[in-house]
């Protein structure tokens, strides 16, 4: 996407290359002036005998050769200093031609081909289209005054100006019309490139949706039906440690309470399916005084939290936050073995935001061996991200964990 901005604009605005001069009659344009000189050529050798001896015959179709090659050879100009080299030198051979000829018709073609050529070239120059034009006029007007004579200048006046107002005329409006027509082709091949484009961004969105759903579906999962699971299992075991002690009521309480979490699961994964993408509402604070309580009734292990909350807390950040907790007392209880568990939560400064601590003083780990696939804290740590928080794990061997959740919040505070 990084070059989409470019393209609109490039879509929205003209490109106009400013550094080289792009001649835009093309050559439907070079080729009606190779029939006119070509034409002239002929009537200029039929009716001129001197031009029919042979070294000024050779002379004579040379120049004009070379004259109608360099016509078709300016397509390729692209640099200034270039453009007013070939002017000079056609220039000198147009005055060549039209001297050898001997006649006012090479006079007008050839010198009207060089004004209309110039205006094309020099387009994005007008103060010199304008001096290489007077300049040609001048040298049309030497020929003439060569040829006829002072006495009769007024008919090079009255041939000569109109034919150049037509040919700028001409020039002008035929330059505009092959400039949008090459404007609308690089348009056309600019839209067909964001076609393409669009279309690969959108192949590569739909990869990334499929795979951020399978990644939500493996955190809902995870976090309903295997979370629950693994709570049903505890309390299963705790009914059967107090069975086996022979304090019947104690397993019987904690039965009930293990048919409660069991309903809560179920619910929980029908929610989830129904709906992946939206967050369950619930309280925070509730919620999380719940599973402090399901946690210390199934395990023993006393787990007071410390709440201190005046900030909104949003849906998003809310469900995170339990279902952080939650994973966070399921992971104790699975690999601590600790006697104390610390939760707190506060949200009272706007800059902090809302903070979750998690701590027990069991048997630590090495954060940095803990294994990808482990799908309980990598959950938690992707859950926190997609809310918009941080987590991060302070931890070592024989030293108990830490877990410390950071969301940042907006400025609104609870009445």
């Amino acid at each position: 996407m990084k070059n989409l901005p470019s393209l609109l604009q490039r879509l929205r605005i003209f490109r106009g290359k400013k550094d080289r001069p792009e001649i835009v009659v093309e050559w439907p344009f070079f080729l009606i002036v190779t029939f006119a000189l070509a034409f002239v050529y002929i009537e200029s050798v039929s009716s001129n005998a001197a031009l029919r001896e042979l070294p000024r015959l050779v002379l004579f179709t040379i120049l004009m050769i070379v004259h109608i090659i360099l016509h078709w050879f300016s397509l390729r100009l692209r640099k200034w200093n270039r453009v007013a080299v070939y002017l000079v030198v056609q220039s000198a051979l147009a005055f060549s031609i039209v001297y050898m000829g001997a006649n006012i018709g090479p006079l007008l073609a050839l010198y009207m081909a060089l004004i209309g050529e110039t205006i094309g070239l020099l387009r994005e120059k007008p103060r010199w289209m304008i001096l290489a034009v007077v300049v040609l006029l001048a040298l049309s007007f030497l020929n003439y005054i060569l040829l006829i004579g002072r006495a009769e200048w007024y008919w090079w006046l009255l041939a000569v100006v109109p034919m150049t107002f037509f040919v700028a005329v001409y020039v002008t409006l035929y330059s505009r019309q092959a400039e949008a027509r090459q404007q609308a082709q690089s348009l056309l091949k600019d839209l067909e490139g964001a076609n393409r484009q669009l279309s690969e961004y959108a192949a590569r969105v739909e990869d990334l949706t499929i795979a951020s759903e399978r990644q939500r579906m493996a955190r809902e999962l995870h976090d309903t039906l295997s979370q629950g699971l693994a709570g049903l299992i505890l309390q299963l075991e705790a009914v059967d440690a107090h069975l086996a002690g022979s304090r019947p009521e104690r397993a019987r309480t904690i039965l009930e309470q293990s048919m409660k979490k069991a309903r809560e699961t179920l619910a929980e994964a029908r929610r989830a399916i129904d709906d992946l993408r939206q967050p369950a509402e619930r309280d925070l604070v509730k919620a999380v005084l719940q599973e402090a309580g399901h946690f210390s009734a199934a395990t023993g292990i006393p787990c007071e939290p410390k709440i201190d909350i005046t900030l909104a807390i949003p849906d998003l950040v809310s469900e995170s936050s339990i279902r952080a907790i939650s994973e966070g007392l399921t992971n104790i209880v699975r690999h601590a073995k600790a006697r104390n568990v610390l939760l707190k939560l506060t949200g009272i400064d706007r800059e902090i935001g809302l903070e979750i601590e998690i701590s027990d003083d069991g048997i630590g780990f090495d954060p940095e061996t803990v294994q990808a696939g482990h799908y309980g804290l990598l959950g938690m740590r992707e859950r926190v991200r997609l809310a918009g928080g941080s987590l991060n794990v302070y931890s070592a061997p024989g030293k108990g964990t830490q877990i410390v959740i950071r969301f940042p919040l907006e400025d609104s505070i609870l009445e």
